[in-house]
C-alpha cells in the first residue's frame, strides 16, 4: 500500500470523537445555511464550541477565539433571521462596489492586527496565516448574519485557504471538511444569487 494512503488511513484512525462531532455539525450548519434554514444557527453552536476546544489545543489561537465570535453571531443570526421571517423583509441583499472595497480594507487591517498579536503574544507557528483566515472568516460570518450575498464568495476563498493550514496541523478530517465547505459555499452562492434575482424581478 502506498505510503500516502497509509498515512491518510492512520490519520483517520487517530481522529478524535470530538473532531468527528465538530465535522458533522459543521457540515450540517453550513449546508442548512445555504438553504436559508434557520436551524443552521443552533447546530452551529455545537460546532463552534467543539472546534473552539480543538483549535485551542492545536495552538490555532486565532481560530479558537474566532469560535467565540461565531458563538455570538450564531445567537445574533438566529434572532435576525427570525425577525426577517416575521417581517417578511427582503431575504437577501447584495454589496455595492464601495461596500466590497470597505470589506477588503477591513480584512487587511484585521489581518495585520491579528497576525501581529499572535506573533508577539502566543506560541503560534503560523501567526499571519492564522490571522488572515480568522479575519476573512470574521467578516464573512457577519455578512452571513445580515444575509449579504457575497458572504459565500468570501467563504469559498477562505475555506480553500484553510485546507493547507489544517493539513499543516495534522487535522486531516477538518481539512477535508473545509474542502467540502468550499464546494457547499459555492453552491450556496449560486442558490442565494438565484433567490436574490427572483426577488429583484
Amino acid at each position: 500500500m502506498p505510503a500516502i494512503i497509509q498515512q491518510i488511513i492512520q490519520q483517520f484512525a487517530q481522529t478524535t470523537m470530538l473532531e468527528w462531532i465538530g465535522t458533522i455539525t459543521g457540515f450540517l450548519c453550513v449546508y442548512l445555511a445555504t438553504k436559508q434554514h434557520i436551524l443552521n444557527w443552533p447546530i452551529s453552536v455545537i460546532s463552534v464550541v467543539t472546534y473552539g476546544y480543538i483549535f485551542y489545543h492545536s495552538k490555532l489561537y486565532g481560530d479558537a477565539v474566532l469560535q467565540l465570535y461565531f458563538l455570538g453571531t450564531a445567537i445574533y443570526g438566529w434572532y435576525y433571521w427570525s425577525k426577517k421571517i416575521k417581517e417578511n423583509d427582503k431575504p437577501i441583499v447584495s454589496f455595492t462596489k464601495s461596500e466590497m472595497l470597505f470589506t477588503i480594507i477591513t480584512i487587511g487591517i484585521l489581518t495585520a492586527l491579528l497576525g501581529t498579536f499572535l506573533q508577539k503574544l502566543t506560541d503560534s507557528d503560523v501567526p499571519y496565516a492564522d490571522g488572515f483566515c480568522t479575519a476573512v472568516s470574521f467578516v464573512a460570518q457577519f455578512l452571513m448574519t445580515r444575509k449579504v450575498l457575497q458572504n459565500w464568495l468570501l467563504w469559498v476563498f477562505v475555506d480553500i485557504c484553510y485546507i493547507p493550514l489544517y493539513l499543516h496541523k495534522g487535522l486531516l478530517l477538518t481539512a477535508i471538511l473545509y474542502f467540502v465547505f468550499a464546494v457547499i459555499a459555492w453552491g450556496g452562492y449560486r442558490d442565494w444569487k438565484s433567490t436574490y434575482r427572483t426577488f429583484m424581478q
